[in-house]
């Protein structure tokens, strides 16, 4: 079987936010604040069940997340040693016979700012949403990434530069997406923050991709 590498992210430090977020979301092993974190996203999706099988034979990490669609499949492991969750990668890119280097090279898909959200959109997005609400008058940031997994680095540096707060976020799928709320000066530092963190992850272009 020919496996892609879609997502390979390292977060040294889970920020408050969202490990909350994982901790409400998830079904696994719930993470706290600090702890460090990897995200692998492989496609095709089935495959993700034997990555688990050799990260948490080869290291004392746990899982939070593992969601196996029939296209894409995402895990996401922790620990509060970073030493065992690199070296749960080092695992997972042995089996898988890749280097990082290898991994997909991820793209801004959308990034929006909708300012001074008005009342009404607001009270649709906090029906849908299941992190912080937003409140009318905020300003909302909205984030797609393709591939999906890389979501959730853009939204743990978003978090560690800016005063906001984590209203929604999906990671797994064609694309990943994120909401966070807050200030206006703080949301532009946020989207600033989130969007150069994807721009800086290195990697391979995919084989169909368009620079749209």
């Amino acid at each position: 079987m020919s496996i892609t590498l879609r997502t390979y992210t390292f977060l040294d430090a889970l920020q408050p936010q969202l490990a909350s977020f994982i901790g409400k979301t998830a079904r696994g092993f719930l993470p706290v604040p600090e702890m460090a974190s990897l995200f692998v996203e492989i496609a095709p999706g089935i495959a993700i069940n034997r990555v688990t099988d050799v990260a948490l034979k080869a290291t004392k990490v746990v899982p939070a997340v593992q969601v196996v669609e029939r296209a894409y499949g995402l895990l996401e492991v922790h620990e509060h040693d970073k030493g065992e969750v690199l070296s749960a990668g080092r695992a997972i890119l042995s089996f898988l016979g890749v280097s990082e280097e290898e991994r997909l090279k991820p793209r801004v898909a959308t990034n929006q700012i909708i300012r001074s959200i008005e009342p009404y959109q607001a009270q649709i997005i906090n029906r849908n949403s299941q992190g912080m609400m937003i409140l009318p008058g905020q300003s909302l940031f909205i984030l797609e990434t393709e591939p999906a997994g890389y979501v959730t680095y853009a939204a743990n540096e978003a978090e560690k530069a800016a005063r906001v707060f984590l209203v929604n976020l999906l990671p797994f799928g064609a694309f990943g997406r994120l909401w966070m709320s807050g200030p206006e000066a703080e949301i532009d530092a946020a989207a600033a923050a989130a969007t150069a963190a994807i721009e800086g992850i290195t990697g391979q272009l995919p084989p169909d991709f368009v620079d749209r």
